[in-house]
């Protein structure tokens, strides 16, 4: 049998990962039966102590604590975000099937960084950078992408100082002094402190917006009987191992909300904490004010599970990460597209396109970079219609250049599907190559199907027009400017006789 591709392997690993949670979540189901296990609040007497043990890496930012001046800016470039139509459903894909997110979100950060979630690849409206001519679609766009960087930037300084107690408590061998009653005052480091603790600087912010009174159906929390979700439990995807992430809390009554009031409780929004797949400790759920920020820091991402409990108005909240991009940079895609073309070259001579080599492993890793290149970036883009140009044309000319060097490896896969059936070659010779890059082939016939059918499907035919998913490349026989198929199904069974023979 033949080795899978490698995204087709990617592909099998998450549905098995899924599949993974999803039975542990009904094995805990059925641990707990018709019980609930319990849960506290700052209301419950023995908060402090759960919040002290169990929970201490969770901390609290009360709204007071941030500088005034930066509220107004972030919550006035929410509203920029929102009034603008910039906040979008992603349509996402779960355990094998589409679906739409309830919560509407726009991935802001470093120029040319990405975040994957539910399989699904967001592309980072940059923020304002004076170095870079970025173009934003207004002024007040980029006014927005600036304060959330401005934003990110004070947000990592109290992170940095945080994981500096972190790590004095553990020295002490204690833990924080942490209460519900606590007005967290986050002081400043000095520059030694800052420079020893240093972490990764988050790279994104992923800004998401609900409001509740659009939804007519949201779950009920499973486990606790917290209320109803908007966010379900889940672990932050694809970060840096051990890297905190920090959000920022927005809720308001009205368009005219501009700075943070105190909450009723009955109106609150709030994160509730879980240990993961633990059915014996106390859930935790801490209610969340306009303005206040909370830090997840060092593994509690890994260790613990958390979810968004609905309050009764609408919320935005900015959640700034370090996400794991070692594999989803522009910079990073750009190298790998160079990299499958090296074996490409035109003939002075005539002008015709030639290959450098035919040795096995040049030819399967330019073949698994095709696929990369075509279904984590072209694809993934195109998937989500025309929103990006709404906020920013910064990616426009980086996939136009993507696209043309996906054309060029069209062009090498052609050449070396006319090699192979030259008859200087060997059957032996010939099948080496070819079970090389048959994988690589069989897989882009499917995901090829695979996202075609998703541009098509019910949940597709809903979005607005610009957010509606295109299916690029796609082309027909009839388009001559393209050296091989869509469809590579005939192609395919060609080869496949070919070794048999």
């Amino acid at each position: 049998m033949m080795e899978e591709g490698k995204q087709g392997v990617m592909m099998k690993r998450t549905a098995h990962e899924e599949g993974e949670k999803e039975a542990k979540k009904q094995k805990l189901l059925e641990q707990l039966g018709a019980r609930c296990i319990p849960y506290l609040t700052p209301n419950d007497e023995n908060f402090s102590q759960l919040w002290k043990y169990k929970y201490h890496k969770f901390i609290i930012q009360k709204a007071e604590h941030t500088p005034v001046d930066l509220h107004s800016i972030v919550q006035k470039a929410f509203l920029a975000l929102l009034q603008h139509g910039c906040l979008f459903q992603d349509l996402v894909r779960l355990k094998g099937k589409d679906l739409l997110t309830p919560v509407s979100r726009i991935l802001i950060g470093c120029p040319g960084y990405t975040y994957k979630y539910l399989n699904t690849r967001l592309f980072a409206v940059p923020w304002a950078d004076d170095q870079l001519n970025i173009k934003y679609s207004t002024d007040t766009l980029s006014e927005a992408c600036r304060a959330f960087y401005e934003l990110n930037k004070y947000l990592y300084s109290q992170t940095v100082c945080e994981l500096h107690k972190l790590n004095g408590s553990r020295q002490d061998h204690g833990f924080p002094d942490s209460n519900a009653e606590t007005e967290f005052s986050l002081p400043s480091c000095s520059a030694k402190e800052s420079e020893e603790y240093q972490t990764e600087s988050y790279n994104v912010t992923l800004i998401n917006y609900l409001d509740p009174r659009d939804m007519p159906y949201l779950r009920e929390e499973p486990y606790f009987g917290m209320g109803k979700m908007a966010v379900s439990w889940h672990h932050d995807e694809n970060l840096v191992q051990q890297s905190t992430v920090a959000v920022y809390n927005y809720s308001f009554q009205d368009n005219t909300a501009t700075k943070y009031v105190e909450d009723k409780d009955a109106s609150k929004w709030c994160i509730g904490l879980k240990i993961a797949w633990d059915i014996e400790t106390p859930g935790f759920v801490f209610p969340l004010n306009s303005g206040d920020s909370y830090y997840m820091l060092d593994d509690l991402n890994k260790t613990h599970q958390h979810c968004v409990l609905s309050g009764s108005d609408p919320r935005f909240s900015s959640t700034h990460r370090v996400a794991e991009c070692s594999r989803g940079t522009l910079q990073y895609i750009q190298s790998r597209c160079h990299m499958a073309l090296e074996n490409l070259f035109i003939n002075p001579k005539n002008e015709k396109a030639e290959l450098k080599s035919l040795e096995t492993m040049v030819l399967m890793q330019a073949e698994e970079i095709h696929n990369e290149v075509e279904f984590e970036w072209l694809r993934q883009y195109w998937f989500q219609g025309k929103r990006y140009l709404k906020c920013s044309d910064f990616w426009s000319i980086p996939l136009a250049e993507l696209e043309d060097y996906w054309k060029q490896m069209e062009i090498t896969t052609s050449l070396v599907l006319e090699e192979i059936v030259k008859e200087k070659w060997t059957k032996k010779e010939k099948c080496k190559i070819l079970k090389c890059i048959m994988p690589s082939l069989k897989e882009r016939r499917d995901l090829r199907q695979e996202w075609r059918e998703r541009c098509c499907c019910k949940l597709a035919k809903t979005l607005p027009r610009d957010e509606a998913p295109v299916c690029r490349p796609h082309w027909t026989d009839e388009d001559t400017s393209m050296p091989l198929p869509f469809d590579l199904s005939s192609i395919i069974s060609k080869l496949e006789s070919l070794m048999e023979d």
